[in-house]
């Protein structure tokens, strides 16, 4: 079934937060250098751990996020903050024109306020429950960005929140744009945010071997589609896209970045952590998508892959991938912009819709960093050379994650 017949979405905002740069303009710039924001763990001493890097955000979120309203929101929820304002920046709309009914939310997190979590159990064991915070819960809860964005902007119209670790950002947006072409809302505010450079959340990721230990070459580490890649390596950030109903946007004048034409959805229902085999999961969230639309295969020019750098995605996307688009996967290019920022766990995907955006409206594909060696196994177009000019009209977006749940996003050229 085709979108024939609902109203049209497109993305009118960007607001990109990202160990790589933050706003529009610093991530842009940074995919065209392949700059790596990878590094040694600084947020703790990562010494009892086995992976000691990860991707982390410099920015000074107190130039968005007043000090003390800080205190009382757990890291993700002033990343995911910064992220909408950022969006709402750039979209031009102002905030008379967001409050209303017909402007929603739908912002989500894979894990939500783990730091919050480890500082209330360490309370707890220390000092026993009478001396957790009364802020604790409203802290932790996967759902507070959204909510908080929503209050920050009197956004009171749909509202929601995704939790589908690893596809938390793509199905958010994918959620969020449906709204609208139901007629149920004129503007969203749509994206995910994670904060999970924490003891507790690394240490879990690594003991169960799914982190990178290269930690004498941090920048190298994130290497997707490499014959020598050992695990993903963990990010935080937050991405945030304005979407707006078409007719809309184009009657303020607004810039149009792209247009969303199309959502997949889908189970493994295999394993809570392996990737069904030759990505059959995946594949169903990709034909989805496009079906959708109404677009064909051979009709995609590039897709952002999940590319997470783990040995068992890598191969199932990419076999998912082959299984999809026929003798066309040779010919299209494929890139996983975590081989820069990291693994962004529940904002991936918003990260990287906003990365196919300013792909789209550039015509600048980013490139993989570090596939200085690749996988004889894995033999489409990555780009490995550095970012590279080409023009493309449809553009896919993958997000697979734990537990088997798959989303996938089909953009169109503005």
């Amino acid at each position: 079934m085709t979108m024939t017949g609902l109203k049209r979405v497109v993305i009118t905002g960007l607001g990109p937060v990202t160990p790589i740069g933050t706003g529009a303009q610093a991530f842009a710039q940074a995919q065209r250098e392949g700059k790596s924001g990878i590094r040694t763990i600084t947020r703790f001493d990562p010494v009892d751990v086995g992976s000691k890097i990860a991707g982390e955000v410099d920015t000074d979120l107190t130039e968005y996020v007043d000090a003390r309203e800080a205190r009382k929101l757990d890291r993700y929820v002033q990343l995911a903050l910064v992220a909408a304002e950022l969006a709402v920046r750039d979209s031009g709309l102002t905030e008379e024109e967001l409050r209303s009914e017909r402007t929603g939310t739908v912002i989500g997190s894979g894990i939500g306020g783990v730091k919050t979590f480890e500082d209330q159990a360490s309370v707890l064991h220390t000092r026993g429950p009478g001396r957790i915070s009364p802020m604790f819960i409203p802290m932790m809860i996967a759902n507070m960005a959204s909510g908080h964005v929503a209050m920050r902007y009197g956004a009171t119209g749909p509202s929601s929140t995704v939790v589908t670790a690893c596809a938390t950002g793509t199905g958010a947006i994918g959620d969020a744009a449906r709204y609208i072409q139901l007629g149920l809302a004129d503007t969203m505010l749509a994206g995910g945010s994670e904060a999970a450079i924490t003891p507790i959340a690394i240490g879990g990721f690594s003991n169960m071997k799914a982190l990178s230990t290269r930690n004498d070459a941090p920048s190298e580490a994130s290497r997707p589609f490499s014959a020598s890649r050992d695990g993903f390596v963990l990010g935080e950030g937050a991405g945030v896209v304005v979407l707006e109903e078409y007719e809309k946007a184009k009657a303020r004048g607004a810039t149009i970045y792209a247009e969303i034409i199309g959502y997949g959805t889908s189970a493994d229902a295999h394993h809570i952590t392996l990737p069904a085999p030759e990505g059959r999961g995946a594949q169903v969230a990709m034909r989805m998508a496009l079906s959708s639309a109404g677009v064909n295969p051979e009709q995609v020019g590039y897709i952002n892959a999940h590319g997470t750098s783990t040995h068992f995605n890598d191969l199932h996307e990419t076999q998912g991938i082959k299984h999809v688009f026929g003798h066309h996967a040779h010919e299209l290019a494929v890139s996983s912009t975590k081989s820069m920022t990291g693994h962004l766990l529940g904002a991936a995907g918003a990260v990287e819709a906003i990365a196919v955006a300013q792909a789209l409206r550039d015509g600048i594909l980013p490139p993989t960093i570090n596939l200085t060696d690749p996988d004889p196994a894995l033999d489409l177009d990555y780009i490995p050379e550095g970012a590279r000019e080409r023009q493309v009209e449809y553009v896919l977006s993958n997000s697979f994650a734990f537990g088997g749940q798959n989303a996938a996003l089909l953009f169109k050229r503005a």
